[in-house]
């Protein structure tokens, strides 16, 4: 990390920065082409005097003016950079093998930190993200893995932006893109999911037989108590399936109705 330390550059260094300002001030003004440097809206610049970094404070954007013998600096990109985690084997929980990858946003906040505490701030966070994906997912199960990506692409983004902190690194979201897994792990959870579906249809069916029986046996309770009613709604299925199929239909008669044609008979 950057110590805060109050020391200056020593007298020697103050001696090369007036022989610069002074070759400066002889050269001029051509050598303000190489004193003034543009730095663009989106960028800052790390200004370092002597191998110092000038003032602890990044530079930008617009113009900055350098030394030309005793000063160096180096631009960073403070804009969104994407970060495409290509995929990783992981093995979860559950002992399934998969194939996962993802993408990761994230930008620089301090240009300081991301020049003075990293070597290379992008390939860091590139490698952290990768071991951090390979570390979250190994303690999920499959099932978890298939239905909480939300939940694990916040877990991973809040393990990156805890560990880039000090690179001056903030991570603004992490999404996990697609989950492969072999295909006959694939051909397995479909016949799961095709008996659990037929199962669940099977209970379906029975509870319908269950709730048509107590209703048919109401409906034979009501229509023991009246004999008359019984007939009409014989009478009223036989048009029905008239109206339906047209064609010949032979039903016996009611008993009852014989006896009384009889009866009429003889009485006459």
């Amino acid at each position: 990390l950057i110590a805060d330390r109050r020391e200056g550059i020593g007298v020697c260094g103050w001696i090369l920065v007036s022989v610069s300002f002074l070759l400066v001030l002889i050269t001029f003004p051509i050598s303000i082409w190489a004193c003034i440097k543009v730095v663009r809206e989106y960028e800052r610049a790390v200004v370092f005097r002597l191998g110092r970094i000038l003032s602890k404070k990044a530079k930008g954007p617009g113009l900055i003016l350098i030394l030309p013998c005793t000063d160096t600096f180096v631009k960073v990109d403070l804009r969104t950079v994407t970060c495409n985690i290509p995929p990783q084997e992981i093995l979860t929980k559950d002992a399934v093998t998969t194939q996962v990858d993802g993408v990761v946003y994230y930008r620089i906040h301090s240009a300081v930190s991301a020049v003075a505490n990293v070597t290379n701030v992008h390939s860091a966070t590139f490698l952290l993200a990768q071991t951090t994906l390979r570390n979250v997912l190994g303690t999920q199960t499959l099932a978890q893995l298939l239905a909480g990506r939300e939940e694990i692409a916040h877990s991973i983004q809040a393990i990156l932006d805890s560990a880039t902190e000090q690179w001056g690194i903030k991570v603004a979201r992490v999404e996990i893109k697609d989950v492969r897994i072999p295909v006959a792990m694939q051909r397995a959870m479909a016949a799961e999911a095709e008996a659990a579906r037929e199962a669940k249809a099977k209970v379906v069916a029975a509870e319908g037989e269950m709730n048509a029986s107590k209703a048919l046996k109401q409906a034979s309770m009501v229509l023991a108590e009246s004999p008359a009613g019984l007939q009409l709604r014989y009478l009223q299925t036989l048009t029905t399936l008239a109206a339906e199929n047209n064609s010949t239909i032979v039903f016996p008669l009611p008993i009852n109705l014989l006896d009384g044609l009889g009866q009429k008979n003889r009485g006459g």
